[in-house]
């Protein structure tokens, strides 16, 4: 049976929630996407555990059971890197396996064109950055990210009535969901309120950042990335127009795509996914 255990650790200043899987040293660290939880890797890392490794997953700031940041604070991309700076040392004293998926694969692309000495190898599950997506002027967009904050802090949102309700609210994006991951999932990332359940994630989220992506600096991170890269992807998945251009700036990448699944591959395709993990680890040990 794998042992499983959770903890909190401070890193940037926020107390953050760890899940550890496996007895020995961790050498396989998972970074979830937006809006989703560290514990969303359990089958993946499980079966990492019983191919002899030691992983951990957390989950990001303002998901979760993570802090929140502060009044008067924001997400900004630079920031999670900061977190991811002073978690890993807290996580392990060697180089790790850093696999990211989708937003936490685009913090783990800025984490490992900064800090190549800190990675055995890094892994990006459809995490190759998001597309440029409008509004791109810097004026609009400004206008957009107010807009936002303003009408996230008008209103209290209103509770879920109950998990079946959080179940159905996760299945209009996942509609192949089960009811047995569905409601695992839902037990992670909410919390019980007067009147139902609610979202663990800060609602800050939900609202455009002030600074649009912008494919040509991210190209740059892509091209500053000396250690070994696995690319994974769903089929079905999230796929961009210029993902070929994208993984061309790696220098040492390998590509894989999984079959029939679509974007949340570590829920749907654990097993394909681990599997594929394993092997890539194994040429990039000890």
């Amino acid at each position: 049976m794998t042992t499983v255990s959770e903890q909190k650790l401070t890193a940037n200043g926020l107390a953050h929630h760890v899940v550890r899987w496996g007895d020995g040293p961790v050498d396989v660290v998972f970074c979830h996407g937006f809006l989703d939880v560290g514990w969303s890797f359990d089958a993946v890392a499980r079966e990492l555990v019983a191919a002899g490794h030691g992983v951990a997953s957390f989950d990001w700031r303002g998901h979760g059971q993570t802090e929140w940041v502060g009044a008067g604070g924001y997400y900004h991309f630079p920031d999670y890197v900061l977190d991811l700076e002073e978690l890993l040392p807290q996580l392990s004293d060697q180089p790790v396996h850093l696999v990211g998926h989708s937003m936490g694969g685009s913090v783990c692309v800025m984490y490992a064109a900064a800090r190549q000495d800190r990675l055995r190898s890094l892994a990006l599950i459809e995490g190759l950055g998001p597309p440029e997506i409008e509004p791109r002027d810097p004026a609009t967009r400004l206008r957009a990210w107010l807009d936002g904050v303003a009408k996230i802090r008008s209103k209290a949102p209103r509770p879920m009535e109950d998990e079946q309700t959080v179940l159905r609210r996760m299945r209009v994006q996942n509609p192949e969901l089960s009811d047995e991951l569905g409601l695992f999932l839902a037990s992670k990332s909410t919390k019980a309120v007067d009147g139902g359940f609610q979202w663990t994630f800060d609602p800050l989220h939900k609202t455009w950042s002030p600074r649009p992506f912008q494919a040509e600096p991210f190209g740059k991170l892509l091209e500053a990335i000396s250690a070994p890269t696995f690319v994974v992807a769903g089929a079905r998945g999230f796929r961009l127009e210029d993902e070929e251009e994208r993984m061309a700036k790696i220098e040492r990448h390998q590509f894989v795509e999984i079959p029939d699944v679509g974007h949340m591959i570590h829920w749907f395709e654990p097993h394909a996914l681990a599997a594929e993990l394993v092997r890539f680890f194994a040429d990039h040990g000890p």
